[in-house]
């Protein structure tokens, strides 16, 4: 599909739409508030107990009464615009397009590819809640506008910094950690915390990273001066923040079997491709573009169709587009969305589906070009429901070989496949056995499965409790950090397993770790990718940076792609 700034055809569309949206949009802000005075979070009753607030019965009432005469006397205006608005879906690209220009299109790709034999992608998905403030209270979490302004603010912080690796120079314990704390400001050293090596991932520092050297002596505790070296190298707006020596020597990359991970309480350095989902809100999601474009050079936003679209007719009418938002480092060459026609429920009143899109990555010496392709989708959501997501998951497979198949050149050499998003079922849940089964996990390679319903001991849940968003442990990026590191803790705040219809739940299994529900993935497949390339796990990253925002855990994964020495000429 073309790619251009605006998803309609010419500025004469594009101005009655705008006119029609600024008819519509003040009853939609005064229904908005409607709803949300009357729905507090926990965090605002708490806030609300202990400054013995007792106005709040007040200004319910009177508040109530207020946007619900607004929304009235606004109504017959919002009638017309929605006349206006309507009938121009139809002739809707189902996207806006920013492009950032760089200083030169070579800023844009990698060059030297031919040099190379191995290169590093980032990726990265986050579910982030960003519906009308009324409707996000449901999920125990307001104040959207202001939300994604701090997402979008931590995510560019969390890429934009320096990858530096700290090697620990001993012969018995050498080794990188990653410090992913080290430039949070909330976090205070402790002096009195040990290194733990015993589950330090073994590697040998790669020419891009920063390395910081630190002796190794177990007889000796690590001081606060030990880190200023390390906090020397941080950009220039994170300068002045302090380490915490508990989190820069006790996280990093640690190793259970094939698969480095990581729990970070930043978004992890260099993030190439970021997937964002429930960004249905369309001035979040103008926020969030202008706050990551100068970190992410191409970002595809208010994705999705509205009004009636075929096949599904005036029945399922799409009130919310599909809260896709792509961000890329890397210029994208072609783009294609398909929505879900088999919703049900509330979910049918949003135009959920998947986007797919083919990337530019650089080019070799003899002008073969390099592409990867980035497919984001969020499934159908309510429990017991897994023949609607199954279906989904077959439209995915068509859709992404069907993209792939329209795009393809011979000249060309795909690096990466990967596939990310919210599922809405997870790998432990009885409920969700259908799913766990699907062949789409014989295409695609989930890092974090053993088999079907069954993970790998060092996975962590990425769905919480939405009524703890705020308690203590949960509701910063360190609290949260150390919460998902304990066992116990973590069922406390991770949503629990569904179990089968009249069946009582049995979880974990003997002698298998307390995991809870998992229910974002980032999946990547070798099948589809140049036959000159490998495909191995460099880490995975279990994200606690948007604590006390959202009420899922976003997950980072890192490839390494390894190129044959012999390519075709």
């Amino acid at each position: 599909m073309v790619l251009r700034a605006s998803p309609f055809p010419n500025g004469f569309v594009a101005g009655i739409h705008a006119i029609g949206w600024a008819f519509i949009l003040p009853c939609f802000w005064f229904l908005d508030r409607l709803i949300a005075v009357c729905k507090s979070t926990t965090q605002e009753q708490t806030q609300r107990m202990e400054q013995e607030c007792y106005l709040q019965p007040f200004k319910v009432f009177f508040g109530s009464i207020t946007f619900f005469i607004l929304f009235l006397a606004t109504a017959p205006l919002a009638f017309i615009g929605f006349l206006l608005w309507a009938p121009l879906q139809a002739c809707r690209r189902p996207f806006s397009y920013h492009r950032e220009m760089p200083p030169s299109p070579q800023k844009e790709t990698r060059r030297g590819l031919e040099l190379e034999t191995r290169v590093s992608f980032g990726f990265a998905t986050a579910n982030l809640c960003l519906l009308p403030d009324s409707l996000a209270r449901f999920n125990n979490l307001g104040h959207t506008q202001h939300r994604a302004t701090i997402i979008g603010q931590r995510i560019a912080q969390g890429v934009c910094r320096p990858n530096i690796r700290i090697y620990v120079d001993s012969p018995s314990s050498c080794g990188t950690l990653s410090p992913s704390v080290s430039t949070l400001p909330a976090a205070q050293p402790s002096v009195g915390d040990r290194v733990d090596t015993s589950e330090v991932h073994f590697s040998t520092p790669k020419p891009s990273d920063h390395v910081v050297p630190v002796p190794c002596d177990n007889t000796e505790e690590p001081s606060v001066e030990s880190y200023s070296v390390f906090n020397s190298n941080q950009n220039s707006n994170q300068q002045g923040h302090r380490s915490a020596p508990r989190a820069l020597l006790s996280q990093g990359l640690r190793q259970q079997g094939s698969v480095p991970w990581e729990v970070s309480s930043l978004f992890p350095a260099n993030v190439d491709m970021l997937c964002l989902e429930e960004v249905f809100d369309k001035r979040a999601a103008k926020k969030l573009a202008q706050i990551l474009k100068p970190v992410f050079g191409h970002i595809l936003y208010d994705v999705g169709v509205y009004a009636c679209q075929p096949p599904c007719g005036c029945s399922h009418f799409k009130f919310f587009n599909s809260g896709l938002f792509l961000a890329s480092r890397f210029p994208v060459l072609n783009a294609q969305y398909n929505f879900f026609p088999n919703s049900r429920g509330e979910d049918a009143l949003a135009a959920k589906g998947l986007l797919a899109t083919k990337v530019l990555i650089g080019e070799h010496g003899n002008n073969k070009k390099v592409v990867g392709y980035f497919n984001c989708t969020h499934l159908h959501a309510p429990e017991g429901e897994g023949e609607v997501r199954c279906e989904q998951l077959d439209m995915v497979l068509k859709w992404i070989g069907d993209f792939q198949a329209a795009n393809a050149q011979p000249e060309e050499e795909v690096a990466f496949d990967v596939l990310c998003g919210d599922f809405n079922f997870d790998n432990c849940s009885p409920d969700d056995i259908k799913e766990q089964n699907h062949r789409i996990f014989e295409e695609y390679r989930d890092p974090c499965r053993a088999g079907p319903g069954r993970e790998k001991p060092w996975v962590i849940g990425t769905l919480l409790d939405q009524p703890t968003l705020y308690e203590d442990d949960v509701n910063n990026p360190e609290s949260l950090q150390r919460t998902l590191e304990s066992e116990d803790l973590r069922k406390l705040y991770i949503s629990h397993p569904i179990p089968a219809k009249d069946t009582p739940l049995v979880y974990p299994e003997a002698d298998q770790p307390w995991i809870g529900r998992r229910i974002d993935y980032i999946l990547y497949r070798d099948s589809s990718v140049s036959k000159h390339c490998r495909t191995d796990i460099e880490e995975v990253t279990f994200i606690t940076h948007l604590a006390g925002l959202t009420d899922h855990i976003p997950v980072g994964l890192r490839l390494n792609i390894v190129f044959n020495n012999e390519r075709d000429g």
